[in-house]
């Protein structure tokens, strides 16, 4: 497995990171109540694991994997305190194959605008490898509407549509918020695309 250790400091620090806000992002949050994070799921850079404890509380047989173990360790504790049936993996989201799972859903909170070019190609081909015709991913990331230069890439439609053409349907891209703890701000403008392997 790919070491990041940058990735294992955020969550070493006294704060949490700014994408760890104590509780799952809206976004997903509604769509677990609308019956969408469904049947063997892939939470991919889960963080400390609320989305995925989240969507393992509407039903989802879920599974959150992270390449900090530091996240994973603090996603693990709050499982077992909370009786959460979510189980926790360390994991290089760039190698899911090495999972050796396939699932029905992925949810992407913040991960895909991580990366540079390359590693996107990378991603998206780890993605292809656990998802199986049929298969759903619901993909947040940062937006090219969000004003400034600070935190993460910006990621614009085009490049989403790029990213995913071959094998991929593209259901939907929505305007969304990220829900953040970053510089005083409480969100940033995101992208939901809704992807199906094809």
């Amino acid at each position: 497995m790919t070491t990041q250790p940058g990735w294992d400091a955020a969550y070493v620090a006294d704060l949490p990171p700014p994408w760890d806000i104590g509780r799952p992002q809206p976004v997903f949050t509604r769509l677990a109540d609308q019956g969408l994070l469904r049947g063997r799921l892939l939470d991919a850079g889960c963080g400390t694991g609320e989305n995925t404890m989240m969507a393992a509380a509407h039903g989802a047989d879920a599974l959150g994997v992270d390449v900090a173990p530091t996240a994973i360790g603090k996603a693990r504790q709050k499982a077992a305190e909370r009786g959460s049936a979510a189980r926790f993996e360390v994991a290089d989201v760039l190698d899911l194959g090495q999972l050796g799972l396939t699932f029905d859903t992925v949810v992407d909170s913040g991960v895909f605008h991580v990366f540079d070019d390359a590693d996107r190609a990378r991603y998206v081909a780890s993605l292809a490898s656990v998802m199986p015709p049929g298969a759903t991913c619901y993909l947040m990331c940062f937006s090219d509407r969000q004003p400034g230069t600070m935190g993460p890439r910006r990621i614009t439609q085009d490049e989403l549509n790029s990213a995913f053409r071959d094998g991929w349907d593209i259901a939907s891209i929505t305007a969304e918020t990220f829900a953040v703890s970053f510089l005083g701000a409480s969100e940033a403008q995101a992208w939901l695309a809704t992807i199906r392997r094809s």
